[in-house]
């Protein structure tokens, strides 16, 4: 089996994600709309964990901020060793690249590029992008990871939805992230394609120890998860341990 060295740089800390009394608070005009409202959690390097909540419950902004795509109005997030909770944008992006993939609900591939040339697209976004030899390469590995080797030169429309989400995670994984997140992961999926695509991210758990985030509302798909965090009204009311117990 090909085996991937994924988040290897900082393999010291236990604690891939720490935030620490995190608050965001929205201004609409004359008003203050409190969304996050003093968030503290941890999640251990290598853990499976389903982020948890109702529509309005404040999960997608704490997924944003965990994601880097937004920072906090105050408190604390150490990602992956490093401060980031006062980074501009640009160093944002920089943190995004380098340690985090995404996978939406979705798939958001570019409609008339093959899964090869979707796969290879954040390569050419590194500080010290690949040689057009290594990076095919690269995502043909990637690629070959998640079942689609003979799927390589097909476009999404010549896809599955199952297949398109496999490449859209082939896609996350190419710069060997730190960390994944999957938001809604299984919305437009069947369910048989939906336990398929699950049991590849609990495969990519178990054996090259990603760390995962499922950002979603649906128990069944959080079941899959080892832990599961439920925010409520911005702050966090539950973060039970699955079957799997404590990792």
């Amino acid at each position: 089996m090909i085996r991937y060295q994924y988040g290897q740089s900082l393999m010291h800390s236990m604690n891939v994600i720490e935030l620490h009394n995190i608050y965001k608070t929205y201004h609409v005009g004359e008003l203050d709309l409190p969304v996050l409202k003093g968030i503290t959690l941890s999640v251990a390097r290598g853990e499976l964990v389903a982020l948890t909540g109702a529509s309005g419950s404040g999960k997608s902004t704490l997924m944003n901020i965990l994601g880097c795509l937004d920072r906090p109005s105050s408190g604390r997030y150490v990602l992956d060793g490093q401060e980031v909770s006062d980074l501009s944008s640009d160093e944002r992006a920089h943190m995004r690249n380098q340690k985090i993939g995404f996978v939406f609900q979705n798939f958001n591939l570019l409609p008339r590029t093959s899964a090869l040339e979707n796969v290879i697209l954040p390569l050419t976004y590194t500080p010290e992008p690949l040689n057009d030899h290594e990076a095919t390469g690269r995502a043909l590995q990637i690629i070959e990871r998640v079942g689609l080797a003979d799927r390589a030169h097909h476009e999404p429309s010549q896809l599955s939805g199952g297949q398109q989400q496999r490449v859209a995670i082939a896609r996350a994984l190419v710069n060997r992230p730190s960390i994944l997140f999957a938001d809604e992961p299984t919305g437009n999926l069947d369910t048989r394609t939906s336990r398929e695509v699950l049991a590849m991210f609990e495969q990519l758990n178990s054996e090259e120890g990603i760390t995962i985030i499922l950002v979603t509302h649906d128990p069944g798909v959080a079941g899959h998860a080892r832990r599961t965090i439920h925010i409520s009204d911005g702050v966090i009311v539950d973060g039970q341990y699955g079957a799997g117990g404590a990792a």
